[in-house]
C-alpha cells in the first residue's frame, strides 16, 4: 500500500510545537499524547525491523506503528482484525443502518463532559432501539444492534453522533420464533425521535443534578441549575434527528460497511491535499448538496486544522464501539446460536486455534510479499526506538517506509 503524498503527521510536525505553544494551559495530556503518537508513528522513533526476500534480495525498512486509535495509519490493521472477529455473528438477513445525533445545543456540553455525555448517548440511543423494537405493537421481538461513536461532520466541527448497524428483525419474546420486519422498514422513525429525546434528557438532567458535569467558558452560567433546565427546555419541543436507511443487500455489504465506519477517525490522510502558507486543504462532503456539486474542497489554518482534529479525542478507556440487544458480549454466542436455529441455518462451525494460526500465518505471508518478485520477506534485523538498523536496506533499492 502507498504512502499518502500528505498525512495528519506532516502538518503535525510542521505546525504543531507552535500550535502547543500558542495554546499552552488549554491542551489537555490526551491531546498531547496523541499528537505526540502520530507524530512518531512508523518513524525510527518507535523502532522496528529490516526485512529481506529470500528470494531476489530485495530489502526494506518497517518502522513500528505507534497503535493510537486516533492515528489515521493505523485503524486499517484494526478494523480488519475487528471484522475478521465479527464474521460469525452476522446473520443471513437485511441490515438497516440507524443514526441518532444530538442537538447541536447539546455538543458544547458534550465536549467538555465527553465520558458522560457519550455514554448517555450510547445508553439512550439502545434503549431507545431496544424498548421500540420489543413493543407488540411494531415488532414485538427482542434485536441487537453494533453501535459505533462519531463525534464528527465531514469538515471535522464537533457533531455527535452514533451509527447503528441492525438486523432486520429479532427472536419473539417467547424465544420460538424469529420475527422479521416489514420489507424495507424496520421501525417508525418519529417514535424513535420522541423516546430518544425523553430519554436523553431526563439523563442528561439527573446527571446535572448528581453535580456531575463540567462547566467553563462560554457555557460557565449553566451550573446553576434554572440556567440550565433553561438551556434544555426549547429541546424538548424539538423534533431529534433520528435516520434510518433502507437494509442493505447482505452480510458482504455490511462488513464493507463497517471497515470504513468502526475505525475511522475524524479525517483519512487520502483526503488531505495541500499543506502550504495558506493552511491545510482537504476534500470534504457537503450533505446539503446534490450530485458532484456535494463533493467539495476546505482550506482552513494550520492551527484550525490542529484544534479541529483533536476535538475527537476521547477519554482513555471509552469503548466507542459497543454492542446491545442479542449482540451484547454476556449472551452474544447464545443469542446466535439461537438465532440461527430460528432461521433455520446450521450452527457455526467455531475455528480451532490451529485453524486460526493458519489464517494469521498466510495473511502475515501475504502481508509480507515482495513488491519486486512476491517471495517471502524475512525479518534479518529489529532494532529498539530511538535506534537505527545496522544492516541497511541496499542503496539500489532504496527504502520502504510504508
Amino acid at each position: 500500500m502507498r504512502r499518502p503524498k500528505l498525512e495528519v503527521a506532516d502538518v503535525f510536525h510542521r505546525h504543531g510545537a507552535d500550535w502547543r505553544r500558542a495554546n499552552a494551559g488549554h491542551v489537555s495530556l490526551g491531546q498531547r499524547q496523541v499528537m505526540s503518537a502520530i507524530e512518531q508513528c512508523r518513524s525510527a522513533a518507535l523502532g522496528g525491523h529490516v526485512e529481506r526476500c529470500e528470494d531476489c534480495g530485495h530489502s526494506r525498512i518497517a518502522y513500528n506503528s505507534c497503535r493510537n486509535r486516533h492515528c489515521p495509519k493505523c485503524q486499517g490493521a484494526a478494523a480488519t482484525d475487528w471484522l475478521a472477529a465479527r464474521k460469525a455473528d452476522l446473520l443471513p438477513v437485511g441490515y438497516f443502518h440507524v443514526v441518532f445525533t444530538l442537538p447541536a445545543a447539546i455538543a458544547p456540553i458534550a465536549y467538555q463532559n465527553k465520558a458522560i455525555v457519550y455514554d448517555l448517548l450510547f445508553r439512550a440511543a439502545a434503549e431507545t432501539l431496544l424498548t421500540i423494537a420489543a413493543d407488540p405493537k411494531h415488532l414485538g421481538a427482542r434485536i441487537g444492534a453494533t453501535a459505533v461513536l462519531h463525534s464528527w461532520g465531514a469538515a471535522m466541527t464537533h457533531h455527535p453522533h452514533v451509527h447503528m448497524i441492525v438486523p432486520g428483525g429479532g427472536i419473539s419474546l417467547d424465544g420460538t420464533r424469529w420475527v422479521r420486519c416489514k420489507p424495507g422498514f424496520l421501525l417508525p422513525v418519529r417514535v424513535f425521535s420522541r423516546l430518544f429525546r425523553r430519554l436523553f434528557l431526563a439523563a442528561l438532567a439527573d446527571a446535572h443534578a448528581a453535580g456531575r458535569l463540567a462547566f467553563f467558558g462560554e457555557i460557565e452560567g449553566l451550573r446553576r441549575r434554572e440556567a440550565f433546565a433553561a438551556h434544555l427546555a426549547p429541546l424538548k419541543r424539538k423534533r431529534w434527528f433520528v435516520y434510518a436507511k433502507p437494509p442493505f443487500s447482505g452480510p458482504e455489504a455490511v462488513l464493507a460497511y463497517l471497515a470504513r465506519y468502526t475505525h475511522r477517525v475524524a479525517i483519512a490522510n487520502s483526503r488531505l491535499i495541500a499543506l502550504d502558507e495558506r493552511g491545510v486543504t482537504f476534500r470534504y462532503k457537503d450533505y446539503r448538496r446534490n450530485g458532484q456539486a456535494r463533493y467539495r474542497t476546505m482550506t482552513l489554518g494550520a492551527g484550525e486544522f490542529i484544534r479541529r482534529f483533536l476535538l475527537h479525542v476521547l477519554p482513555k478507556g471509552f469503548h466507542r464501539i459497543r454492542h446491545y440487544g442479542l449482540f451484547a458480549n454476556a449472551k452474544r454466542v447464545n443469542n446466535i446460536a439461537l438465532a440461527r436455529r430460528l432461521l433455520s441455518l446450521p450452527d457455526a462451525i467455531p475455528s480451532s486455534g490451529e485453524s486460526n494460526g493458519a489464517e494469521s500465518s498466510q495473511q502475515h505471508e501475504e502481508w509480507n510479499a515482495c513488491p519486486c518478485c512476491g517471495g517471502r520477506m524475512i525479518i534479518v534485523e529489529t532494532f529498539e526506538p530511538g535506534c537505527q538498523p545496522r544492516r541497511w536496506p541496499f542503496p539500489s533499492i532504496g527504502l520502504d517506509t510504508s
